[in-house]
């Protein structure tokens, strides 16, 4: 099965003086139709990973491979029109005014604005049928600002399925959202998997979605573990990771994790 990520002795550091140290000696290999998990609190180093992943810059050190072009040889432009971001800066970039229909129909043009002369029917169609795919074929009229958290999430969605790419990056997507509205996103993403490689990006097991597969632990910078999600999220390497006593729970393709005991602050 081909690696649709490779990285080798990844560090990404900022210079100094002092130099800030990010990322340090990271490897990670995921391969095409893998969904993995990126956990860890605050500061782990997840965001500085994930720029290195989504070919917005390239690691300090070690050699990193994004779907088969390695970083630092390859137009990086050219590269990330073959993967796609559901976060927060993409929604606050979406101008408020637009339709659900516009905003997913930007995907197929890897913009932020509509680019209307440039679509056909088939890109029409396909919004539409995404749209639809993650719930929203009922609003697709409505604008993005007034939309709910939960429907503009799924509406980024549409919008990265519509740019059909390679490998998709969910970078704390369902943050912030309740619980009605996080659940519809997860089983949005559940339903639309399918034959892509996903990374979720998270602070939280609770939400990962059921399909997820394999997940990635960081703390400090540093990989504290990684693999299969059974074996990654174990009770000893969730504790090592943030830095408390944690339990963790898996029940019907969920997880859960709380302090475990009487621990405090």
């Amino acid at each position: 099965m081909a690696a649709v990520l490779a990285l080798r002795g990844v560090s990404v550091w900022v210079p100094g003086p002092p130099r800030v140290d990010l990322i340090a000696d990271a490897d990670w290999t995921v391969l095409a139709g893998e969904h993995w998990a990126l956990l860890g609190p605050n500061g782990a180093g997840k965001t500085s990973l994930l720029s290195v992943v989504s070919a917005q810059r390239h690691p300090s050190a070690g050699t990193a491979d994004v779907l088969g072009q390695r970083l630092g040889r390859v137009d990086m432009r050219a590269l990330r029109e073959r993967i796609a971001v559901v976060d927060a800066p993409t929604a606050a970039r979406i101008p408020g005014q637009l339709p659900l229909s516009d905003v997913a129909l930007t995907g197929a043009s890897g913009t932020i604005l509509p680019r209307y002369e440039r679509y056909t029917d088939a890109d029409r169609a396909d919004a539409a049928a995404r749209l639809d795919e993650v719930g929203l074929k009922a609003l697709q009229h409505r604008r993005f600002q007034d939309c709910s958290q939960g429907e503009r999430a799924r509406a980024l969605l549409a919008r990265a399925l519509v740019q059909r790419p390679e490998l998709l990056l969910l970078d704390e997507a369902a943050s912030g959202l309740d619980l009605p509205a996080r659940e519809a996103l997860l089983a949005a993403v559940a339903g639309v998997a399918g034959g892509l490689t996903t990374i979720t990006v998270t602070h939280h097991v609770e939400e990962l979605p059921p399909t997820t597969t394999h997940g990635l632990l960081l703390r400090g910078g540093r990989v504290v573990g990684g693999g299969p999600l059974a074996e990654t999220l174990t009770d000893a390497a969730m504790s090592e990771t943030f830095g408390l006593p944690v339990r963790v729970r898996h029940d019907e393709g969920r997880w859960s994790a709380t302090a475990a005991g009487s621990w405090r602050p």
